[in-house]
Formats: C-alpha cells, sequence, structure tokens
C-alpha cells in the first residue's frame, strides 16, 4: 500500500538562514490515495486515516510545554479557535527523546528525559479535545548522538566533534545507523499515538561546504542533495506500514532558488517523496529586495504571497505527486534584526500572513513561536 509522506523544513528558536533576493517557491494540495495491486487488476483506493485528516491549522508546542502547565493555556486556544492541530517534540533540537522509553535501541543512542512526564496521558487529552498530533523529530541536528558516537558526525583535525558558533553538533547523513535511528523514533511515535511524522533539520550544517573538506566523516559518491532526499524516500518506505503521514521542514528560500547544495537540499526531490511540504516562510527571514520589499518583515503580506508564488512554480511540474502545502508562517517578533529592520507583531501582521495563504489557495499553516505564547484574538480563517 502506497502511503504519502509529508515534508516540512524548518529552523527552530525563529533564526536561521536569511535568504537573498533569487530563486523560486511553491505550494499544491495533493489527494491521498493508496494502489494497491493484484494480478488482475490496479485498484487506487482512499487511505481512511489520511482522509480523517482536517485542514491543518497547528501551532509549534515545546515538550516543557506539552509536559507543563502551559499546556492548559494552549489546549484553550485549541478549543477557543480554529486551530486544531499541536507539532509536539518527541526529539528535540538538542537529540534529547522527550519522554521516558523502554526501546532499548533509543536509550543506547539516545538521551530520554522526562521533559513530557506522562506521554500517554498527553495522547489522551490531544484525543479528547480532538486535536491532531504532529509528532517533530529532529534528525540529522543532534548533539547527543554526536558526542556518544563521534564516529557517525563530523570530526576536527584534532579529533574533536565539528559543532557550530551555537555549540550544535550534528550527525553525518550518509550514516544509514543515523537514519534507522531516526525512523525507530519515528515508529515508536506513531504506535504512541501520533498520527503524522514531521522530520526537522533534514540537511547538513548551515555552510557546510566551506568545512567539508577539512572535516573527517564517512561519505560515498552521492551528492549531499541526492543523500538527504535518499534519507526522505527511504523513511517513507519504512513508515509506509503504518499509515501515517510523514513531514519534512525544509528552509522557505529553498523554494526559491535552485537546489540548495551546500546543506543538500533540494525543494522538488524532498517534496516528491512527501504527504506534506512545510517551508519556512517567516517575514523576517528575509532581506531586503525579496519579492519587492524593503523590508520583508513589515510587509508580512507581500512576503508570503510572493513565497507562495514562487512554491507553485516548483511544485505545479510535479503534477498527482503534489505535496500539501503547509508552511511555517510568524508568530513572533524579530527585534534581532535591529531598529528599523523588523515589526513588532500582533493581530494585524498573523492575519495578513494568513491572508496571502489564502489567496495563493494555501489552506493549511503552522504557527511558530519558540516560547509558545500565541497572540490572542487572531482570525484563524
Amino acid at each position: 500500500m502506497n502511503i504519502i509522506l509529508a515534508l516540512l523544513i524548518w529552523t527552530s528558536g525563529g533564526m536561521g538562514l536569511y535568504a537573498q533576493p533569487n530563486g523560486e517557491v511553491t505550494s499544491v494540495l495533493h489527494t491521498s490515495v493508496s494502489t494497491v495491486t493484484s494480478s488482475e487488476t490496479n485498484v487506487v483506493k482512499a487511505d481512511p486515516q489520511k482522509d480523517e485528516a482536517p485542514v491543518v491549522k497547528g501551532i509549534y508546542v515545546t515538550a516543557y510545554s506539552a509536559g507543563g502547565s502551559r499546556m492548559d493555556e494552549l489546549v484553550k486556544l485549541m478549543n477557543d479557535t480554529e486551530l486544531n492541530a499541536m507539532v509536539i517534540d518527541v526529539k528535540d533540537d538538542e537529540g534529547y527523546i522527550t519522554y521516558k522509553t523502554d526501546n532499548p535501541k533509543l536509550q543506547e543512542l539516545g538521551k530520554p528525559q522526562p521533559f513530557i512526564r506522562d506521554i500517554n496521558q498527553l495522547m489522551k487529552r490531544l484525543d479528547k479535545h480532538e486535536i491532531y498530533p504532529i509528532a517533530r523529530v529532529v534528525v540529522f541536528k543532534d548533539t547527543i548522538l554526536a558526542k556518544k558516537k563521534p564516529e557517525l558526525s563530523f570530526v576536527k583535525s584534532d579529533g574533536s566533534v565539528w559543532a557550530n558558533g551555537s555549540g550544535d553538533m550534528f550527525v553525518n547523513p550518509y550514516q544509514k545507523e543515523v537514519w534507522d535511528y531516526n525512523i525507530e523514533i519515528a515508529k515508536e511515535a506513531a504506535k504512541l499515538g501520533f498520527k503524522e511524522i514531521q522530520f526537522d533539520y533534514v540537511r547538513f550544517p548551515e555552510g557546510f561546504e566551506k568545512r567539508a573538506d577539512s572535516l573527517k566523516y564517512t561519505k560515498d559518491d552521492r551528492s549531499r542533495v541526492d543523500i538527504v532526499a535518499e534519507f526522505v524516500k527511504y523513511a517513507r518506505k519504512e513508515l509506509e506500514p503504518l499509515g501515517i503521514r510523514v513531514s519534512v521542514d525544509i528552509f522557505g528560500y529553498a523554494a526559491s532558488v535552485p537546489a540548495a547544495e551546500g546543506i543538500g537540499q533540494d525543494f522538488v526531490k524532498i517534496s516528491k517523496h512527501v504527504d506534506v511540504i512545510s517551508p519556512m516562510v517567516y517575514p523576517s527571514h528575509y532581506t531586503t529586495g525579496w519579492f519587492g520589499s524593503k523590508v520583508p518583515d513589515k510587509a508580512p503580506y507581500q512576503t508570503i504571497k510572493g513565497s507562495m508564488e514562487d512554491t507553485h512554480k516548483k511544485l505545479d511540474p510535479l503534477g498527482s505527486y503534489k505535496p500539501i502545502i503547509r508552511p511555517w508562517i510568524q508568530d513572533f517578533t524579530a527585534s534581532w534584526l535591529g531598529s528599523g529592520n523588523y515589526a513588532k507583531y500582533g493581530k494585524k501582521e498573523v492575519e495578513e500572513q494568513i491572508r496571502a495563504l489564502k489567496e495563493m489557495d494555501v489552506h493549511e499553516y503552522l504557527l511558530w513561536n519558540a516560547s509558545n505564547r500565541y497572540t490572542k484574538g487572531v482570525q484563524y480563517k
């Protein structure tokens, strides 16, 4: 049975790469079907679980929020508005598995922590309130695994594991052991009751091409773009029997430029293997000149509309294989951009992004706020 997978690629903490003007971005909807082949005929039938999925309008929820008192406020937000989904950290940005697990493989390679004190109780609560549960699994950014097994990471000439300027370590996408570990986490999340897996950081570190030759790591003849796309394809195959959606986050500008060879992301190649793609199109992450705006952060409608025009251009040629487009949009104030370069985000700015999406025939979206404090009074149409 053929399951549709979802692709969303995104950076955490509201921070990440900033795009310089250039390129294309795309967005489209996909009807979920499964093809069952017998010796006599081909039968195309709907996948019941996917057909039951709502038009997703969701928020990001840290494991700390999911396991703490903040969850009361977030559930109320769901009950009081048209929001209906939560993307919850199951494996976070540092590599912690965010709940206690008895799985020996996950205990060996990961570091389970009870940030979510009772994962089963959480799943019951989500079900009671009809909240669509999406498990976020951070893949190749993994300080925990890099420290445990340096041979799965990138090693400097002095024998130490390479870390970026923020102290974050990455593991090597060429290592199949890394693939299988993350897919094992996804399989457990599915068994717990999550209806969709969202893979994040499906890429090499930013600016990897500038340091690749100075680091020691396992690789083969496949390009970085190909190896990342192959991970997504493999994940789809492995998770297919569980009947859940699979998603991957991707940098917003990836839809507007040719393949990002340095980090190994090709918008179209990844999109071919997923149910949903979620480009991170925060206006704060675009610089002067993008989509005709001097200060994109101050032009949320214009920026989002331009990014979706690019997204459609990129994905329309895929025809019936187009994934659902479910962008990450901005519900935070990017004050780090400095005076004159950012806007204070509130009800108007969030609604302007949603209006642009709707006009571009994109009806699903996810709201990002690192502290999970979402603007009150927004009309989530």
